[in-house]
């Protein structure tokens, strides 16, 4: 592990873009396109150089706070850094240093890093099963020292992590779930493979999908209405409230300026009827299911899984290691509202797996109080 002392400065959109094409496990949040999807906040490439070598980058994105002239400095997933290499402290010193300088009153990052894993087959068998209430009750697949050593060291830098509990809260979740698309040894599995995972059930179902008179086709920005529809369809039914048509123009026209083919609409349908549609997210030797939405009609045919399929078959081709399903909950209990979200995507092959979570600085500690209590106000 380095011992020298690294400085922070912005670099331009190109650097930084440049610095991620050498990187590995890039998440689709530290790209600067990012900033650009993400409204209502404004982003500014940083560079961590060791000398005038510059060995990692970060995507911080500014909210400004109400009033005052200060601002809420947040990384998600990041920064792009290997912490195996560079001490953290080394690491957010400095860049906690640059940003209080210039006027940010709290930092909150999440790292990102994979802290520990749980087998799919394994969460499947104990959910529910008696004297297994949360993922800590169960023996892991795999822990990261590293990741262990980074939150530790957040810690002792005077970080706070807050505790949501057993479900979810604003920013990235802690628990995602992911298939995984490479062996122990990081060779690629091929698709038949990655189905062995999913339960037996959302293996055949799968299969029947793949011999039905389904297609399933990459749409492109117009067809975003399509996906749309569906989604509106899907808020409805699952009580949620959707995000607007722009958003996702949006978001499929500016990555896919950045980085062709990096943000793909799946469209399924049967004989004219669109029947379930997902976006799925691809950055470096990564790949995250994203959005997905689904009809009421033809249940039968199973659409979503179909496109499952293809989203899983595409990523491997990509070389991809993990396809990301998002965010779950750490229970075990089958009586807990989230429990059968953690049945559904360990069903579809997903291993569990602890992030580092989200941990916050206040940088300057009368504001950052006082825009914890206007936060918890607004929740009331």
């Amino acid at each position: 592990m380095s011992h020298n002392e690294l400085h922070v400065r912005p670099i331009s959109g190109t650097e930084h873009s440049a610095f991620l094409e050498t990187a590995h496990d890039v998440s689709f949040l530290q790209r600067p396109e990012w900033a650009q999807v993400k409204g209502g906040w404004r982003g500014e490439s940083l560079g961590f150089f060791e000398e005038d070598e510059l060995v990692g980058a970060a995507l911080v994105l500014h909210r400004a706070a109400p009033v005052i002239k200060k601002t809420l400095a947040y990384l998600p997933d990041g920064p792009v850094i290997d912490f195996g290499a560079y001490a953290p402290a080394a690491v957010i010193r400095p860049l906690a240093s640059y940003l209080k300088n210039r006027g940010a009153f709290q930092l909150k990052m999440g790292p990102g890093l994979a802290v520990r894993t749980w087998g799919a087959a394994a969460v499947r068998k104990n959910l529910g099963k008696e004297g297994f209430t949360q993922l800590k009750d169960l023996e892991t697949k795999s822990t990261s020292s590293t990741a262990l050593a980074l939150n530790d060291a957040l810690a002792d830098l005077g970080f706070t992590k807050e505790d949501v509990g057993l479900d979810f809260a604003a920013g990235q979740p802690e628990y995602v779930a992911r298939v995984a698309l490479q062996d122990d040894e990081g060779n690629q599995l091929d698709a038949e493979q990655v189905m062995a995972s999913y339960s037996s059930t959302t293996r055949n179902e799968t299969r029947k999908a793949l011999k039905s008179t389904l297609e399933v086709e990459i749409g492109e920005t117009k067809d975003m209405a399509r996906f749309h529809a569906l989604y509106n369809h899907t808020a409805d039914r699952q009580e949620f409230t959707g995000r607007p048509l722009s958003y996702f123009e949006k978001m499929h026209t500016v990555l896919n300026e950045a980085v062709p083919g990096s943000c793909t609409l799946y469209i399924a349908s049967n004989e004219g009827v669109d029947l379930a549609a997902a976006i799925v997210i691809r950055s470096s030797n990564l790949a995250w299911y994203l959005y997905g939405a689904s009809s009421s009609e033809q249940r039968k045919l199973f659409a979503p899984k179909a496109i499952m399929h293809h989203m899983v078959s595409d990523s491997i081709k990509a070389g991809c290691r993990y396809l990301d399903q998002g965010g779950v909950s750490a229970t075990l209990d089958k009586e807990h509202h989230l429990s059968g979200l953690t049945k559904f995507k360990t069903n579809t092959g997903c291993d569990i797996v602890q992030t580092n979570g989200e941990w916050d600085l206040a940088l300057n500690k009368p504001l950052a109080w006082a825009f914890e209590k206007y936060m918890n106000w607004r929740k009331k």
